[in-house]
């Protein structure tokens, strides 16, 4: 029998909203996110067991909104959901995880939902892959990133893609999620050009498995871009 080990301590920053309140980030496992924002948590990708670890969720906050990207292994946890999971919890999604999921809200690429008295707004972005021979992977149409609007702070969590033609249209981002782990999304080239084409005042690479992710903050040391590393693997 395989003894897991229990991830206990979280990482998390603070960052401040333009509506003078703040957004608690706690960086949980490879791309399992939560927000805290003005009393409601915001789980991204929740998921219970990842590279040899695992994560209580009974121990953490019941979750107001969950967003998943995609139907993968290790961004769909449907016992990771439960444990979170309230009566009032609106669950996000694109279609293939809705496949799954009971009484969730789908998203297209493209697709704009507000929620709560419209101090929340979500927009999925295409996450796709571009790579020949990697398209198997992550085929366009069918996953999700988000941008996640939070007091007006700007959250670009990408998900499960590359460096596409969608992503690079995105503005005003304040604080972006990177993956970066080839063959399955980005190489840490793809990473650092599409942080410079958005300019993003704060990225977090995540996803990132056994990536060099130290060589990121090198290779845009030229951008006035705050990378900030945490244990994301």
């Amino acid at each position: 029998m395989t003894i897991i080990p229990e991830k206990k301590n979280f990482e998390q920053d603070i960052i401040p909203t333009p509506d003078g309140k703040n957004v608690k980030i706690t960086f949980l496992q490879h791309a399992s996110l939560l927000f805290e924002y003005d009393g409601l948590n915001i789980y991204s990708d929740p998921v219970s067991n990842f590279d040899d670890c695992t994560i209580d969720y009974t121990k953490l906050p019941q979750a107001d909104i969950i967003l998943v990207s995609h139907d993968h292994y290790d961004h769909l946890d449907l016992a990771a959901i439960d444990d979170i999971l309230s009566s009032d919890t609106r669950i996000v999604c694109n279609p293939t995880s809705a496949q799954q999921l009971e009484n969730a809200t789908v998203m297209q690429n493209g697709d704009i939902l507000k929620l709560h008295n419209n101090t929340i707004k979500i927009v999925a972005v295409a996450a796709y892959n571009t790579t020949e021979g990697h398209l198997q992977f992550h085929p366009p149409h069918r996953d999700n990133g988000y941008i996640l609007v939070l007091g007006g702070l700007r959250i670009y969590i990408a998900g499960d893609t590359e460096d596409t033609p969608e992503a690079y249209g995105i503005k005003d981002i304040d604080v972006a999620f990177l993956p970066v782990n080839q063959p399955y999304t980005m190489t840490l080239e793809q990473a650092s050009n599409l942080a410079r084409a958005i300019k993003p005042t704060i990225l977090y690479p995540y996803h990132y498995t056994d990536t060099d992710i130290a060589q990121l903050p090198k290779q845009l040391s030229d951008n006035n871009i705050d990378v900030r590393l945490r244990q994301m693997p």
